[in-house]
């Protein structure tokens, strides 16, 4: 029985990603309406790249295409983080297999910097990881986050993420090579210490 309930899960995310709200944002996925908002998102300095050599119009056209086919084929799904106030597209993440089954996941996420400092990071982050452990069938989602951002880092520990080592230059921006932290929340672990809100889902 439980067997066909996961089942059921997959397929339903797979069709169609169900939209995610919280206290102070929703998170829905990318659509062409959000181009002009996601070229901006993404032409910050410290923006994840999401796989993008670069971040003009087409090449976030091809961002947002991509996250359908994606969810689609169940290897990502992708979440425009939206302010439940201002409608106002103010961050982008996605979450990608590491392996066949979803159960090992990597997280990218990028918040506007008039956004950061305000708890989206935290709710969006909550939102998205009681998903993908309770409907993707997730059990590690791994984050990295470069060194030197500490705000980032502060609000893993705060969502009971772990700190398992650092990777040496393994981010590369410009001509530049730096180290990133590699933290990880584990499903048994974000079930037992309260950190999650339940997302509603539509």
């Amino acid at each position: 029985m439980s067997t066909d309930r996961t089942a059921i899960a997959v397929a339903s995310w797979r069709n169609e990603l169900p939209t995610l709200t919280g206290r102070s944002v929703v998170l829905r996925e990318p659509a062409a309406a959000d181009l002009s908002a996601l070229v901006d998102l993404l032409a910050v300095a410290d923006a994840c790249r999401f796989g993008l050599e670069a971040h003009d119009s087409a090449a976030v056209r091809q961002l947002i295409d991509r996250a359908s086919r994606d969810r689609t084929n169940g290897v990502a799904f992708s979440y425009a983080i939206a302010s439940s106030s201002s409608h106002a597209v103010v961050g982008l993440l996605q979450v990608r297999q590491l392996d066949p089954l979803f159960e090992a996941a990597e997280w990218e996420c990028t918040i506007a910097p008039s956004a950061r400092g305000t708890g989206v990071f935290i709710e969006a982050m909550r939102l998205a990881a009681s998903f993908a452990f309770a409907s993707v069938g997730t059990h590690r989602l791994e984050i990295r986050v470069p060194l030197q951002n500490g705000r980032a880092s502060g609000a893993l520990r705060k969502l009971g993420a772990v700190q398992e080592g650092i990777l040496r230059k393994s981010l590369r921006r410009g001509s530049e090579y730096f180290d990133q932290v590699l933290w990880a929340l584990l499903k048994e672990d974000w079930r037992h210490d309260g950190a999650a809100t339940s997302p509603r889902v539509h």
